[in-house]
């Protein structure tokens, strides 16, 4: 099926051509462009949907990251790429970017204060990943609640450059009853439930501190049952990306009133920084489990600037098998995966044309999105294949088969995220391509900076973001499927993913093959 439609968009654009002969010449090409709805016409919701009922198949196990069903995915993704004849970005027959990754699981710990043992769980939880080592510690800082803000900061005048700091829960409040960061009655990230440890953490190890005590009985109380089942259960725990460092990660605890007595009596009690004197061993076994997963990355060269690269990208993974059943994907994120492999069919039916894209463009399926944005997080961060200073947008897809259930009756849409926050320029460039081949409707309800739901920062564009690299996030919006096994492919509205796919394929086009290169006129600059 896929070879005759491209053959028929060579036909087509031959006649369009005004020409006969099975290849044109390069002087013709930059007399008469090419129409992208010729290779358009190549992205079909009987391909889309013949790619989708494969991909999140039962015996692809849910492709959670790492896992067989991820590692079928990958293989499945190559082999279509080998097929079209869609070169690997590093040459040859490696498509693959190595993601390392580690599973954090509760580490071995023993504690005592002043000879005195304390009780995992029940006295203290370890948060985050830790290395193995031995601490042995003579002198605490107390640095009071821990904040650093710009208004106001606890470790003002207080260096805890290599030295275990010890911090209160909660945030002190002004004469009219508001928190002082605020200046209003409602909880900041400095005391707010899951915010307040990160929040209070990253501030230490900013600062440059070897070990932070958080000193919060009631999350104790709240954590302590989760991190001991985690440790009964085969210690099972999160991905992230392993860290390749020479020093010791900060030591991160979470600890008692009764340990916070046996340190310093009464300290709860204080507010100004002190130093205190005590005796603390604390030894760390890490039991943490390294993982092998993978990106797929598939490139076209641009035929002019080769060096200016567009990146379109969908995450490859999934939540695998829960309770014995398969977290199938279909939607998050097979609809974005199939729809780029058609795009990068279209990109190469027009190349075999003689109308290959003048800039580069990057197919980046990325691991570990469920698990916190690792494969993005990777390239972007570790190992950028393509140097991001070259890297001209990001155009990503996460979700685009379904239909909102608000959006019952009016169908022919899709959310865009991110489109004008760091480029004026691309957002415009989108607004027209729609206008002028797919008439959706562009709906920027996600695209608020004040949306609660912060979609912005939830899927793999925000790691190309973050780097000032202008970026579209293609969505349809959650539904009752959502992360549940009956996110399958037969829901998927095919004409709906194809006319999506399209959109994100005009628009790659025109980025790709417009004279100059997009300004990210919003970006930060140093």
């Amino acid at each position: 099926m896929k070879l005759s439609l491209i053959s028929l968009a060579s036909a087509l654009v031959l006649a369009a051509c005004g020409s006969s002969n099975s290849s044109t010449s390069k002087e013709n090409d930059n007399k008469v462009p090419a129409d992208p709805s010729v290779y358009a016409q190549t992205i079909t919701s009987d391909e889309l949907k013949e790619m989708l009922y494969i991909y999140a198949s039962d015996e692809f196990e849910g492709r959670d990251t790492g896992e067989p069903g991820q590692k079928m995915a990958v293989n499945y993704l190559k082999d279509q790429y080998v097929a079209m004849g869609v070169p690997s970005a590093y040459g040859g027959d490696n498509y693959f970017q190595n993601v390392p990754l580690e599973r954090q699981k509760y580490p071995e710990v023993a504690l005592s204060v002043n000879n005195q043992s304390f009780e995992n769980f029940e006295d203290y939880i370890i948060l985050g990943n830790v290395q193995t080592q031995e601490l042995d510690i003579n002198t605490i800082v107390y640095a009071g609640y821990g904040i650093d803000a710009k208004n106001y900061s606890d470790y003002t005048d207080l260096d805890v450059k290599g030295k275990v700091v010890l911090v209160k829960a909660g945030e002190p409040k002004d004469e009219n009853g508001n928190y002082v960061t605020s200046g209003d009655t409602k909880n900041t990230k400095w005391m707010n439930g899951r915010q307040e440890p990160a929040s209070k953490r990253d501030a230490a190890m900013e600062r440059g501190a070897k070990a932070l005590i958080f000193v919060n009985q009631d999350l104790l109380e709240q954590y302590g049952p989760y991190f001991k089942q985690m440790q009964l259960s085969n210690n099972s725990g999160s991905l992230s990306l392993k860290e390749e460092k020479e020093d010791a990660a900060m030591v991160f605890m979470m600890v008692g009133k009764k340990m916070a007595d046996a340190i310093a009596p009464n300290i709860m009690d204080a507010d100004e920084p002190k130093t205190i004197d005590t005796q603390i061993t604390v030894s760390l076994t890490s039991q943490s489990e390294q993982v092998a997963s993978e990106n797929v990355l598939a490139f076209i060269e641009g035929s002019e600037k080769p060096d200016e690269i567009l990146v379109i990208s969908a995450h490859l993974d999934h939540e695998g098998i829960k309770n014995g059943k398969v977290y199938n994907g279909a939607d998050d994120d097979g609809s974005g995966t199939v729809a780029i492999v058609e795009i990068a069919e279209a990109f190469k039916a027009a190349q075999k044309d003689g109308h290959g894209p003048k800039r580069s463009v990057l197919f980046l399926h990325v691991t570990g999105e469920e698990k916190g944005l690792l494969g993005s997080k990777y390239y972007t961060d570790n190992d950028p294949v393509f140097p991001l200073k070259n890297t001209i947008a990001n155009l990503n897809i996460d979700m685009i088969g379904r239909i909102d259930p608000e959006r019952e009756g009016d169908r022919n849409y899709v959310y865009l995220i991110g489109s004008d926050k760091l480029s004026t320029e691309l957002h415009n460039i989108s607004e027209e391509v729609n206008n002028k081949y797919t008439n959706i409707t562009l709906d920027y309800k996600f695209n608020d900076d004040n949306d609660p739901n912060r979609f912005y920062y939830r899927s793999d564009h925000y790691n190309f973001a973050k780097n000032n690299i202008p970026v579209i996030f293609y969505f349809n919006g959650t539904h009752a499927d959502y992360h549940q096994p009956s996110d399958t492919a037969d829901k998927i509205e095919y004409d709906l993913l194809e006319n999506r796919a399209r959109l994100v394929f005009y628009t790659a086009w025109e980025l790709a093959n417009r004279a100059d290169r997009i300004i990210a006129d919003k970006a930060e600059t140093e």
